[in-house]
């Protein structure tokens, strides 16, 4: 319940952020190659994928949309506009690429390094990748 509040507080005070300045570049956000090299652990294993989708509703949908599109109901206030995970582009990443970027994160886009496992960001990364399918 600590880890859940402390998340929500994270993500409003991001959208509260990127509402408020709508200043950020429209830039493509690359990871660095050395990203490419880190191997998922959880590929192709379909519970990890499961728990990603719980987490995905959770958290990432309220930008990302429920599909997976970029258009979840705070995307309309949000620049750099969030994210389509059904594009070629998206897809192309590497799963490695993917987790540095959950990892990192990049305004308006949160950083999950102390708010979720390393497990559960791959459970993320399994489930972002499996929504093109």
């Amino acid at each position: 319940k600590i880890k859940m509040k402390k998340l929500t507080t994270i993500l409003f005070v991001t959208m509260v952020v990127a509402i408020t300045t709508n200043s950020f570049a429209q830039s493509t956000w690359v990871a660095p190659k050395s990203a490419d090299a880190i191997d998922n652990p959880l590929k192709n294993d379909v519970k990890a994928t499961k728990q990603g989708k719980a987490l995905y509703v959770q958290l990432c949908a309220i930008c990302h949309g429920d599909k997976g599109k970029g258009d979840g109901l705070a995307s309309a206030t949000l620049n750099p506009k969030p994210a389509n995970f059904l594009t070629e582009k998206f897809n192309k990443q590497t799963d490695g690429a993917v987790y540095w970027k959950l990892t990192e994160g990049k305004a308006p886009m949160a950083s999950y390094k102390e708010t979720l496992s390393k497990t559960q960001r791959w459970q993320l990364v399994n489930y972002l990748k499996s929504l093109k399918k």
